[in-house]
C-alpha cells in the first residue's frame, strides 16, 4: 500500500509517496517534467513487493511547500542539495537513486559530486551531462531535438501549456502515459503558480552544474523513440562512467519509459539493485 509523506527540510516540506517496509533497503525516485511522484506508481509497487523501501518525491516547484519563483532557485546544485537534504531527513546514509528526465539530471549530479551517498544511480532518458553537452556540440540533430526548450522558457509558456484543459501539457505525453497518471500530473501543475514555478528548471539551465565521471555502479535506460535525446548522446554516456555500467536501450519506447514500459524498467531496476547490494 502506498503512503503519503511530508519530508521536512530547510528548503521546505516535500510531498512524497512511499511503499515497502520501513526497514527495507532505501530507494529514492525523482520524477521529471511535466510529471509528479505519481510517475512512479508501478515502480513503487514492484520495489515494495521485493522488500525495498521506496520513496518518490514531488520535486522542487511541484511540492507546494518548496515552490520558489526565481530561476536561480532551480539551479542544478540547488536541486542536488534537495536530494541530499531529503536523504538526511529520511535518515538514509546511502541510497539507490532513480531519476527520470530532470530527475535523471539530479541523479547524475549527485552521483558526480556525492558518490559516497549512493549505492547505485539509475538514470532514465536523460544522458550524463557531459554526454549531453558533447552531443550538442557535434550532433546537429541533437540540437534540433532540444529546440522545444526555447518554448518552455517563454514568459507565457505556463499559460499556453494549461490552456484548453491543459491540452498542450497532455499532448507532451505522446499517448504513452496512462490517463490516471496524466490527470494527476495535470492536477498538480494546475495549482496556482505551479507550472510557472517548475518551468524555472529550464530557465536555470545557463547557470551550469557539476561535471566529471561517475564511479558507482550505474544503469542508464533510454527509449530509442525518445524525441529529446538521440542515440549519439545515449551511446556517449559510457565515456563518463568509470564504475560498473549497464546501458539498456528500449526498442520502440518513447521518453516516458517508467509509464510506457513499466515491466521492462522494473525488471532492469530490480536486476541492477540485486547485482550491487553493498
Amino acid at each position: 500500500m502506498t503512503e503519503r509523506l511530508s519530508i521536512a527540510t530547510a528548503a521546505g516540506s516535500f510531498d512524497a509517496l512511499a511503499a515497502g517496509p520501513a526497514d527495507g533497503r532505501a530507494v529514492l525516485l525523482l520524477h521529471g517534467f511535466p510529471e509528479s511522484a505519481r510517475e512512479w506508481d508501478r515502480q513503487l509497487t514492484a520495489l515494495a513487493a521485493f522488500g525495498y523501501r521506496a520513496v518518490a518525491v514531488d520535486q522542487r516547484g511541484y511540492s507546494p511547500g518548496v515552490r520558489p519563483t526565481a530561476p536561480a532557485d532551480y539551479a542544478r546544485a540547488v536541486v542536488a542539495g534537495d536530494v541530499l537534504a531529503i536523504l538526511d531527513a529520511l535518515g538514509w546514509d546511502r541510497v539507490d537513486l532513480v531519476g527520470h528526465d530532470w530527475g535523471a539530471s539530479a541523479a547524475w549530479d549527485v552521483a558526480i559530486t556525492r558518490p559516497d551517498r549512493l549505492r547505485t544511480p539509475t538514470a532514465i532518458s536523460v544522458p550524463h551531462p557531459d554526454a549531453w553537452a558533447a552531443a550538442l556540440e557535434r550532433d546537429p540533430g541533437q540540437r534540433e531535438r532540444l529546440d522545444y526548450m526555447r518554448f518552455l522558457t517563454r514568459e507565457d509558456a505556463a499559460e499556453l501549456l494549461l490552456a484548453d484543459g491543459a491540452r498542450r501539457q497532455r499532448a507532451m505525453y505522446q499517448g504513452a502515459v496512462p490517463e490516471a497518471q496524466v490527470d494527476a500530473h495535470v492536477a498538480l501543475l494546475s495549482q496556482p503558480g505551479a507550472m510557472d514555478a517548475v518551468l524555472n528548471w529550464y530557465r536555470s539551465i545557463p547557470l551550469g552544474g557539476p561535471s566529471g565521471p561517475v564511479t558507482v555502479p550505474t544503469l542508464f535506460a533510454w527509449g530509442d523513440q525518445d524525441l529529446a535525446f538521440g542515440r549519439i548522446a545515449a551511446d556517449a554516456v559510457a565515456e563518463h562512467v568509470t564504475g560498473p555500467y549497464r546501458f539498456a536501450p528500449l526498442e520502440g519506447i518513447t521518453h516516458w519509459v517508467p509509464e510506457q514500459a513499466p515491466e521492462q524498467l522494473n525488471g532492469l531496476l530490480l536486476e541492477h539493485l540485486a547485482a550491487h547490494p553493498a
